[in-house]
């Protein structure tokens, strides 16, 4: 996002020059001025934004869930373990990555808020290193799963075929760090139809891979693993997926180098450098809260979908539907927010209090209506939802029986969607932290295990217990919200824009 030059009326900031370029921000008018902005405007910004950031992570969400869609067919076991198998690698890897990632939206937003584009390069070059790190351990984790899935998992089947899959995804971490952090030169900047492009690129070529090797290339494989009969379902069908998944992700980095060459951007890419190794502080203070964030939900689901294993396979599998459809609507409202949180850090780093809590109220009005509609959606087509993934019986009549509670439990999540990226755009991801923490794992775990097992409610139970969480969190963030001082946020990203530019090592 270009920056923005209605400034506080009470200090002076040197702005940079406004340049006619696709990266010229809405908010960015040299005949405007902080009085002149108003609800309209920012509902404008918003609406630009969110349309291509709405496709591009529905095309991101795509190529990670994609294998899904594609084994579905295959069976029962197939299926489980392919969901299994992804929700895993999401949890415990790209959603480690993206939630990192999430401080670049502040620092990066602010620092091109306040004028400095040299920040903006370093802070993406910091993260590309530390993620790298944190890929490591990660990439061990996953070689090493079907021991683990072996000790909580029932089926010895599923558990065999979700270790395979997640040893072949480990070919997909290094291109996906490397957009997920490199990507943020761009949207930093409020430029994220380029992104869609590349997103959209790379699921076509997932779509083709997904193609040629499931279906095409479905080559027995000669070894047995656990007996004769399951021998013929471990095919080059089934690790053809994950094969699609991680060629797709080492592409993507290739067709973003493409892309800045080609438009002549070849500056923007982040070469490291050796002032990115000094100077973590602030990137580290913003990053680990920002994965708890990240995480605490989404690694509460990944704990239900391994209870759901515990009723039956049946149930597993509507589990895997009913938080796939969860995870894909959510993306909606998600990509709301981060278009707040574009526009929130953008203000922020202008030294512009007044113009940030304008674009909270207008991102958390987006939310609340976008989150209704998903909420009606989710109820409307209760009956036809699961059909788009099986036509087992079993499965459809317990995804069917489920889907009302899951609707109403949309109207919540978006919101807290919403509120996250808020506390994100002004640097208060701490907050955000904590409270996800206690309320997934104080609450929401404990309710849901107690209704499922305890009181016998299935799978009703496990989402019951998520529903109750997400109210809590969307009180206690947005009661924070409105009684935080957001001048203090404004002289926080001083202080923070100032240290990250330490030279000592």
């Amino acid at each position: 996002m270009a920056e923005d030059t209605s400034r506080g009326s009470a200090v002076t900031v040197t702005a940079v020059a406004p340049r006619d370029t696709e990266s010229t921000s809405l908010l960015w008018k040299s005949v405007s001025s902080e009085k002149e902005t108003t609800w309209k405007t920012e509902t404008k910004v918003l609406g630009t934004y969110s349309i291509s950031l709405i496709i591009a992570n529905m095309l991101q969400f795509s190529l990670n869930m994609s294998s899904m869609l594609i084994i579905s067919p295959r069976g029962k076991v197939e299926f489980g373990a392919v969901s299994v198998a992804t929700t895993t690698a999401n949890i415990t890897g790209f959603m480690v990555f993206q939630g990192l990632c999430t401080s670049l939206d502040t620092l990066c937003g602010q620092a091109w808020g306040s004028g400095n584009l040299e920040l903006k390069q370093l802070h993406v070059q910091r993260m590309i290193v530390l993620l790298g790190a944190v890929g490591t351990p990660i990439a061990i984790l996953w070689f090493s799963a079907n021991h683990l899935f072996s000790l909580i998992l029932p089926d010895p089947q599923t558990s065999v075929l979700a270790g395979l899959y997640l040893r072949i995804i480990i070919c997909a971490i290094p291109g996906f760090v490397v957009f997920e952090a490199g990507k943020r030169i761009l949207t930093a900047e409020g430029i994220f139809f380029p992104v869609t492009g590349i997103l959209g690129a790379g699921a076509c070529t997932n779509a083709f891979l997904g193609w040629l090797l499931v279906w095409v290339g479905g080559i027995k494989l000669i070894h047995d693993v656990s007996g004769a009969d399951f021998a013929k379902r471990c095919d080059l069908g089934f690790i053809g997926a994950p094969i699609a998944v991680a060629t797709t992700w080492t592409l993507i980095p290739m067709y973003f180098w493409l892309y800045l060459t080609l438009v002549g951007k070849r500056g923007h890419l982040p070469y490291l450098t050796s002032t990115a190794l000094r100077g973590w502080s602030p990137m580290l203070k913003l990053a680990l809260p920002g994965l708890v964030m990240v995480e605490a939900e989404h690694l509460a689901f990944e704990i239900l979908v391994i209870a759901s294993a515990q009723l039956s396979t049946a149930d597993l599998a509507a589990q895997t539907i009913l938080a796939t459809l969860n995870s894909a609507f959510w993306q909606i409202p998600f990509s709301i927010s981060i278009a707040g949180t574009t526009m929130i850090a953008h203000h922020i780093g202008a030294r512009s209090a007044r113009l940030a809590r304008i674009s909270a109220l207008v991102v958390f009005v987006s939310a609340l209506l976008c989150s209704a509609t998903n909420s009606i959606l989710f109820f409307s087509f209760r009956t036809s939802w699961p059909r788009i993934f099986t036509n087992d019986p079993d499965v459809v009549d317990l995804v069917e029986n489920t889907l009302p509670l899951v609707a109403a439990m949309q109207l919540f999540d978006g919101l807290v969607a919403c509120c996250n990226g808020m506390l994100r755009g002004c640097g208060r991801q701490s907050v955000g932290g904590w409270v996800n923490l206690s309320c997934y794992y104080v609450v929401a775990l404990p309710v849901s295990l107690w209704t499922t097992f305890g009181l016998h409610w299935g799978l009703k139970g496990l989402w019951a217990g998520v529903t109750f969480a997400l109210v809590l969190v969307t009180f206690a963030e947005l009661i924070f919200l409105i009684t935080a001082d957001w001048q203090k946020s404004v002289e926080d990203a001083d202080c923070r824009n100032i240290a990250s530019v330490d030279r000592e090592p």
